[in-house]
């Protein structure tokens, strides 16, 4: 390209870290009309009519939330708005997960996709009435609120948006009607020919009967053979039942194989998330594919809708207990904390997220020609205390933290209310 073409911004001296092309060093990136232009090294300033010096930073293709939940207000107290979790916290593109169903994705798309400043897609619910404040209600998740032809219908029909099936495999909904709704919402996957990202850990308290001869360890090993190349094990880290870990303390035998056939697994930070789990499964060998946030009203400061309960009966233990601000970010810095590398790190928030949903074409690289999503990062140098949700505490050797992020070339400051503090150890 010739070095008199003009662009419109010019992110300069940054190290761009782009895994999808194969890039990693000090480049320039150029932009103009919202599209990707030029990385290479020494571009002219004055080439472009805006100059952003980001030396001594990380430019990333934007980054991609594989777990958010941003169905507001529908969603009661679980649903945030979406540009506080995406482009307010440097992160250009969200997956909702489950928010929406075949019966509330219309306004899903039109009063949350549509106008949100932020790259919107979604995992639909494999249950008729979605995301709703379930744990709280638990009958609303039986077989009966499942409806397979409507909801592959409406997968099918808006391709365009969503970009998976969100279902659940857990003890308190086995407990109450055995493996039934994971089956069904297998085979909504199957026929949509979308992934299944699926929920492991308790997350609905068991019926008053008890467990009725559910064993929490079996659920793993019984679900993965109902799974197709390129569905989600979420959750990996789960201080609650039903994870990687079972209760004797040892990974889980089936997780390598179900690796080895083709299926993949996001964090799902979050409230489901431990250190000392976390240790286990990355110790033997467990890396997650993709990295998301899995950020709502449960477990982070906002405030909660007029009506909404004010706190879970149970808070000292609910499933969504834990610290009150984080971001996708700050889950980066949790993983390198526990001993992944940067560069093992940005796959899991830019190309991988992008291959999971079958558009590596249009997000998740700097390509040329692409959109401009870009996230640019500082590593914030010194020691930081991160803490899960067990009130574990792991020292983190630097911190990343959101400088800016750029939505098709246009730049968004951080400045989401939800974005934590460093807390120097």
């Amino acid at each position: 390209m010739s070095v008199t073409a003009s662009f419109d911004l010019l992110l300069r001296g940054g190290r761009v870290i782009d895994p999808a092309a194969g890039i990693d060093g000090i480049k320039d990136v150029a932009i103009r009309n919202g599209k990707i232009a030029a990385v290479q090294s020494d571009i002219l300033p004055t080439s472009a009519k805006e100059v952003v010096d980001v030396s001594g930073k990380l430019v990333l293709p934007g980054m991609i939330d594989t777990h958010a939940h941003v169905y507001q207000y529908v969603s009661g107290r679980f649903g945030m708005q979406p540009d506080m979790v995406g482009v307010q916290s440097g992160v250009t593109t969200l997956i909702d997960q489950g928010g929406p169903s075949c019966m509330t994705l219309p306004g899903f798309r039109h009063f949350i996709a549509e106008p949100a400043k932020s790259r919107v897609y979604a995992f639909l619910s494999a249950y008729l009435v979605g995301g709703l404040e379930g744990h709280f209600y638990p009958n609303l998740y039986s077989p009966d609120g499942v409806d397979i032809e409507a909801t592959t219908k409406s997968a099918i029909a808006n391709r365009d948006l969503v970009r998976g099936i969100k279902a659940h495999a857990e003890i308190g909904g086995f407990a109450r009607w055995g493996i039934r709704v994971m089956e069904m919402a297998a085979e909504i996957g199957k026929r949509a020919e979308l992934p299944v990202y699926v929920h492991f850990g308790q997350l609905w308290g068991l019926p008053e009967s008890g467990n009725n001869g559910e064993d929490v360890d079996t659920i793993l090993e019984r679900v993965i053979p109902l799974l197709k190349e390129g569905d989600v094990l979420a959750h990996p880290f789960t201080r609650h039942p039903g994870g990687f870990v079972n209760r004797e303390g040892v990974v889980h035998p089936v997780i390598q194989a179900a690796i080895d056939r083709g299926l993949k697994i996001d964090v799902g930070h979050g409230s489901h998330f431990s250190y000392r789990l976390a240790k286990k499964a990355i110790a033997a060998g467990i890396v997650p594919n993709t990295l998301g946030a899995d950020i709502h009203g449960y477990n982070t400061e906002v405030p909660a809708p007029a009506g909404t309960p004010d706190e879970h009966e149970d808070d000292e233990n609910h499933p969504f207990k834990g610290q009150a601000k984080f971001s996708l970010v700050q889950a980066m810095s949790s993983m390198i904390s526990l001993g992944l590398t940067l560069e093992q790190v940005v796959p899991m928030v830019t190309s991988n997220p992008a291959k999971m949903i079958g558009l590596s074409d249009k997000i998740g690289s700097l390509k040329v020609g692409m959109d401009a999503d870009v996230s640019v990062l500082v590593e914030k140098p010194g020691r930081y205390v991160l803490r899960d949700n067990e009130n574990t505490d792991v020292i983190a050797n630097g911190l990343l933290q959101p400088a800016f992020c750029l939505r098709e070339g246009v730049r968004f400051e951080p400045i989401a209310p939800i974005l934590p503090q460093a807390v120097a150890a």
